[in-house]
């Protein structure tokens, strides 16, 4: 893939674009938002709530369940229509259902069901908004410019994902796990400020003379995507290695404080500190692109998270948390470089007419195996406790990089441009 250059003959940076940088700022704030209400939200369930590991594990499945829901018809009707639109009412929508949450606690009638109602309604908002601009993405920059794009916008969500965490462990343990969500809401409505000052228009992909019915639409994207060798690869692997991950992730929380005897602070900090890997991996991904080649990056990244997820079953007290914070940064280094390059690769792949059935199409399949994978944590650690429900979730994880490491992209050293 040539990269435009300049009239010196350099690569421009992104950060030089005004239009991203509004984006790249929108985005930020929102992932530092919903990193904060990542840590508060299962601290709700368990502190104030007294949940179980198993209804924990369900407000992870209820915030990815409408993946399966709406996921396909949303990418089909987002190919129809301007994608910055959708991505500004998905944000203030957002808003307004998380702030519901600080003003049930504040009348006295928060509970297990209008948490679980919450993450289900904000899954829906998720699922238009992360469509929404992946396709529009390249709708703004030619495909030179993708990975520079997604490795900057990583490397920031990964930096939110450091923060995050530790100010939601520190506001939750001054104030209260609720005031995470209120600082959540906020961060949405900076969002959607941020998205709606970007001056650019988006390129419009050229309307058929003939507009099909959503129904075909949705049956011509699933089409293509499973007649492609490259993609059904990477959605195969992508729906095994979720339905594990994902399984560790539900019961993280509630291990730290049940298992490893970690406060509330620690928990914050210890996935801060975990997450410093995802960082680096965003902004060390345009090097071993060039190193090594992006397909054997991609492959070698994914295994190594896999391999990196048998350490957290060692976790301890003590120094005995330092197999957690090694298993977790290499699980943060090798899925954020592995999908800096593979959304890149789907984004300059697949044609701009077909982009966002094709994604919703992967993401069906990918983000469908998420909620099976929370109640399938929930459920296997009710059997074999927190820690031997860790392990069999960790075993399944890195068994997922087989698929990758017997597929179409372990025989090349670069990813594909086009379609063959």
């Amino acid at each position: 893939m040539t990269k435009p250059r300049d009239a010196a003959g350099r690569e421009p940076g992104v950060l030089r674009d005004a239009a991203f940088r509004r984006l790249w700022a929108g985005m930020t704030i929102s992932k530092f938002g919903s990193s904060i209400a990542a840590v508060a939200t299962p601290l709700i369930a368990v502190q104030v709530l007294d949940a179980s590991a198993f209804a924990v594990s369900l407000l992870t499945a209820a915030a990815w369940l409408p993946w399966l829901l709406v996921g396909l018809p949303a990418g089909a009707w987002i190919d129809r229509v301007a994608r910055r639109p959708v991505m500004l009412a998905a944000d203030l929508a957002s808003a307004l259902v998380v702030v519901s949450v600080p003003i049930a606690a504040a009348l006295g009638v928060l509970g297990m069901t209008h948490l679980i109602v919450v993450a289900m309604l904000l899954g829906v908002a998720s699922v238009f908004f992360t469509v929404a601009w992946t396709a529009y993405l390249p709708a703004m920059f030619d495909k030179g410019h993708l990975v520079g794009a997604n490795s900057v916008l990583q490397a920031t969500e990964s930096a939110a994902q450091v923060a995050g965490p530790a100010v939601g462990g520190v506001l939750v343990a001054a104030v209260s796990a609720v005031a995470g969500l209120i600082a959540d809401a906020v961060s949405f409505v900076l969002s959607a400020l941020f998205l709606w000052r970007i001056p650019r228009p988006e390129k419009r992909v050229p309307r058929p003379e003939r507009r099909p019915r959503l129904t075909e639409d949705i049956a011509t994207g699933i089409r293509w995507l499973a007649r492609d060798r490259y993609l059904r690869n990477l959605t195969v692997h992508g729906a095994a290695a979720n339905l594990f991950l994902t399984g560790i992730n539900a019961l993280i929380v509630v291990f730290l404080v049940r298992e490893a005897g970690i406060g509330t602070t620690g928990v914050g900090v210890l996935l801060a500190v975990s997450s410093l890997a995802g960082v680096g991996a965003a902004t060390a991904v345009p090097v071993l692109s060039r190193r090594v080649g992006d397909a054997r990056s991609m492959v070698l990244c994914k295994s190594l998270a896999g391999v990196a997820a048998l350490l957290l079953p060692l976790t301890g007290t003590g120094a005995g948390l330092t197999a957690f914070v090694a298993g977790m940064a290499g699980i943060g280094f090798g899925v954020v470089a592995g999908n800096v390059l593979a959304g890149s690769f789907r984004q300059a792949y697949c044609p701009p007419r077909l982009l966002g059935r094709v994604l919703t199409g992967m993401q069906f399949v990918n983000y469908g195996t998420i909620p099976l994978g929370a109640v399938l944590g929930g459920a296997t650690a009710a059997v074999a406790g927190v820690r031997g429900a860790i392990t069999i979730m960790a075993v399944g994880y890195a068994l997922s990089a087989v698929i990758l490491l017997l597929g179409p992209f372990a025989r090349r050293r670069d990813l594909p441009t086009a379609p063959e």
